[in-house]
């Protein structure tokens, strides 16, 4: 007696509009957080000035982050929505062209014609916005845009990003500040980093170094920047 067993998968795919909403908020917070705490300490300000700067770095960097992407994932969902209208009317318009369209896709994917034909008019049967939104559009379900998604997450990862450099800052000494706010900031990219890629399936390592070298050239030109300014100042 044989049993069936259902195969269910799940990708990495699934994941790519929260993971990259995060991975850029948390990246963003902790690298321009830092670089800003880094090149106003490297002025010789004191150190409620470096962590007002750090404080206002946060609260704007949130929302900065969260109308961006709002913006951004608003533009490409009225996108999406155009294209979703314009194919809708296409199928009430000129079925028979779309059918044929649709079996011209599977056909240059490898299927023979005869076959292309019977799997475009069976998928068209069942629903056929959502076999062309999917084959001529490129769109699915898990990559929708989601403005307000995409903006809640950039906001709070940017902020818990920030606050890791900022409270580096906040509990060492004016002499260390500087130190101890680049070794906390590039631990805490290395992990972001491999995190990202591990969650991401793509690995850990690559992705912590490169989130890292980046972090690293921000805060040494910011530091030269805040260093010139002080000596001028």
């Amino acid at each position: 007696m044989s049993r069936l067993h259902i195969h269910t998968e799940r990708h990495a795919m699934e994941k790519i509009g929260w993971l990259r909403a995060a991975v850029l908020g948390a990246n963003d917070g902790i690298v321009s957080t830092a670089s800003l705490i880094v090149g106003i300490a490297a002025s010789a300000a004191d150190h409620g000035a470096i962590l007002s700067a750090g404080v206002a770095g946060l609260a704007a960097g949130a929302l900065s982050m969260a109308a961006g992407e709002y913006v951004s994932v608003s533009s490409q969902a009225d996108t999406e929505a155009a294209d979703l209208d314009r194919e809708r009317r296409e199928l009430a318009e000129q079925p028979e062209a779309e059918r044929d369209e649709l079996a011209g896709i599977y056909e240059a994917r490898g299927l023979s014609p005869e076959l292309a034909r019977r799997v475009a008019e069976e998928l068209t049967a069942r629903d056929a916005l959502g076999t062309h939104a999917r084959e001529e559009l490129g769109m699915s379900g898990h990559l929708a845009a989601n403005p307000l998604q995409a903006a809640v997450t950039s906001a709070l990862t940017f902020a818990v990003g920030a606050a890791l450099p900022l409270a580096a800052a906040a509990l060492t000494p004016t002499g260390l500040l500087v130190w101890v706010t680049v070794a906390v900031t590039m631990l805490a990219l290395a992990a972001l980093g491999a995190l990202g890629g591990w969650t991401g399936g793509s690995g850990a390592l690559k992705p912590a170094i490169r989130v890292v070298l980046w972090g690293a050239i921000a805060m040494a030109a910011t530091s030269a920047i805040g260093f010139l300014f002080g000596q001028v100042v």
